[in-house]
């Protein structure tokens, strides 16, 4: 083995060929080829830092060599040796991306000059390359982009925390990447061929949730026919990641507080303790320090889950990642929805930068799908993005006019009339629940509760559906 550069000499003259190597050989490795044929063979099955190509090879073209020697993975600095007269072409070659060119006949302390500074070049441009995926990689962890300083130390603390088993919680707006956060931490941990086990605590009512995280034993309570393994237990020797932790009942934090103390769990229904060895990640977008203060989450608990916290800023305090946020959603949509790339208009950018993102990341990222799907020309424009992005507000929800309440015209003082908080909400949700579809778990996303509370204003608005009983067929 050498730790010498390889030169490549490409001529179809034998003396040139000779010449060249003599000069070079004591400190550079190096192979000659009589042809384009042979040279390209070389660069196939051998790393090559410099070519020395003639631009005339016979019945072959240097130019075209040079092509597609730069086309290779890792390809050479390419130097092309041509005649005097041909200096032009050679001038071309350099617009085609070859490092220089020498004339013949030729100066070989000029040559030999030349290929040692072709390979400073390219020492410098392989030290900036790796210094730049440093930066991205530096900015970017597990697809938590940005460069915002808001994020910098949220990025140091992942790297930080990863490899060690210390318990974490998320804090956040709703949107702002929490699950992201919590699957880098993971991924990050020197456990990357075990399992992270998702649980969103508020789609599950107490008895199911306990269920879920601890599993069961047969006939623990109606309706367990069989044994049923918990998000624990398939968590073991990996993460279980709890989204939604303010949501959990009391009981339920009373076992979970047992199993994150003793790495210990019982099924319900059983009675023989389970060793476990399970790093909880949990995240929330409620205040849970004021919730101990108000006896609605035990301390102890608290305590234990945030041995690290993680707060993930909104998205409103760091718009200087929303261009690069943009731009990731732009290429990762338009492939998923079959489309070709392509880039925001000029009037785009400020509509995205002066609205606020009350939903955070993941507003964005349905703002960017929206443009995707609606622009029929070349560029995402304005005019494709959701209508709301340039109005007041948050959440694409208006306040809608009260009932009996005439609009004010442009220039008038809208008249005062009693305001009814309860209707002004119903009509909130309303909306919101035409936008999602009906779905009451993205409803509750875009007006920032969670699922459960959602769930519980249509019960008290009188908004739950009954379902009739099915009458027997006669």
């Amino acid at each position: 083995m050498t730790d010498l550069a390889t030169v490549l000499i490409v001529d179809d003259e034998k003396h040139t060929r000779d010449g060249l190597r003599l000069a070079l050989e004591d400190d550079f490795d190096c192979y000659v080829a009589s042809n384009a044929a042979e040279a390209l063979e070389f660069l196939k099955n051998d790393q090559v830092d410099v070519m020395l190509t003639d631009l005339r090879l016979g019945e072959d073209n240097g130019m075209k060599l040079l092509e597609q020697a730069l086309a290779m993975p890792k390809p050479p600095v390419c130097i092309m040796m041509t005649a005097y007269g041909s200096v032009d072409t050679a001038v071309e070659a350099m617009r085609r991306g070859a490092y220089h060119f020498v004339t013949k006949p030729l100066n070989l302390d000029e040559v030999e000059l030349l290929v040692k500074r072709a390979l400073r070049s390219r020492h410098l441009e392989h030290e900036n390359k790796a210094l730049k995926q440093q930066v991205e990689q530096k900015f970017s962890i597990e697809g938590i982009l940005g460069k915002a300083d808001a994020l910098k130390p949220i990025l140091e603390t992942i790297q930080q925390v990863a490899p060690t088993r210390a318990t974490v919680l998320i804090e956040g707006e709703s949107g702002t990447g929490k699950e992201l956060v919590a699957r880098a931490v993971h991924n990050l941990s020197g456990r990357p061929k075990a399992k992270m086990v998702t649980v969103h605590c508020a789609a599950l009512s107490p008895q199911i949730l306990e269920s879920e995280l601890f599993g069961h034993e047969k006939g623990s309570f109606t309706g367990a026919q069989e044994k049923r393994i918990g998000r624990f237990e398939l968590a073991d020797g990996g993460t279980l990641f709890l989204d939604e932790i303010g949501e959990i009942d009391a009981g339920t934090q009373v076992k979970l507080l047992r199993a994150l103390g003793e790495q210990t769990i019982e099924r319900v229904g059983g009675s023989r303790p389970i060793k476990i060895d399970v790093r909880v990640i949990a995240a929330t977008n409620k205040d849970l320090a004021q919730m101990v203060e108000q006896g609605k989450f035990r301390e102890d608990l608290y305590w234990r889950l945030r041995v690290v916290t993680i707060h993930m800023p909104p998205l409103r305090t760091r718009k200087g990642d929303i261009p690069v946020l943009a731009e990731h959603f732009l290429k990762e949509l338009s492939a998923s929805n079959g489309k070709a790339f392509k880039p925001l208009g000029e009037d785009a950018m400020p509509m995205l930068m002066n609205y606020d993102w009350p939903g955070n990341v993941r507003e964005l990222r349905a703002a960017i799908e929206h443009g995707i799907v609606m622009s029929n020309s070349s560029r995402v424009m304005a005019k494709h993005l959701p209508a709301y992005l340039s109005q007041p507000g948050g959440l694409g929800l208006r306040v809608p006019a009260l009932p009996g309440v005439r609009p004010a015209a442009p220039n008038e003082t809208p008249p005062k009339a009693p305001l009814d908080i309860h209707e002004m909400e119903k009509q909130l949700i309303i909306e919101a629940l035409e936008r999602s579809g009906n779905n009451r778990s993205e409803a509750a996303e875009l007006l920032n509760m969670s699922r459960r509370s959602l769930q519980r204003k249509l019960k008290d608005m009188g908004m739950v559906r009954k379902h009739r009983k099915r009458q027997p067929a006669e």
